[in-house]
């Protein structure tokens, strides 16, 4: 167990788009996303850089829903190379997809929490040091569960 912080609309079964909740359920992390500026971190599941044109779909009208995205993008979308920190390390989880169910939600990524620990909008977000530990344990098969 490591202490995090999760969606401002708590913990739900069934998840909606923008409800700002986290999923519950197992998790599994699908690929860590790094900015190629920040410090290296040793990871057991498939590495990739975030760059500046990397976005990910939150539209559910868009047939790219829940998908990663070249920016700029026309949809709704959220932009993960990020100035404040929070996406410096981001796991992607396997939460709705294959295939993704539009409007059950999108981007539940676990990434770097905010200074202040605050709730997000809906991913699971660590300090740094206990992200970076759990980044070092877990593979492909792990099973995170948000109870």
């Amino acid at each position: 167990r490591i202490p995090c912080v999760l969606g401002k609309g708590g913990v739900k079964t069934a998840k909606r788009e923008g409800d700002g909740a986290t999923p519950r359920g197992p998790l599994r992390a699908l690929r860590l996303y790094r900015r190629p500026d920040r410090p290296m971190v040793p990871a057991l599941i498939p590495v990739r850089a975030t760059t500046r044109t990397l976005g990910w779909c939150d539209d559910t009208r868009s047939p790219h829903y829940n998908q990663p995205v070249a920016l700029p993008f026309d949809k709704s979308h959220e932009k993960l190379w990020r100035d404040d920190h929070l996406y410096d390390l981001v796991i992607d989880t396997d939460y709705n997809r294959r295939p993704a169910i539009k409007g059950r939600g999108s981007a539940i990524f676990i990434h770097l929490a905010r200074p202040s620990y605050l709730p997000t909008e809906g991913c699971i977000a660590f300090k740094r040091r206990d992200l970076v530990r759990l980044i070092a344990m877990i593979d492909r098969h792990t099973r995170i569960h948000v109870r």
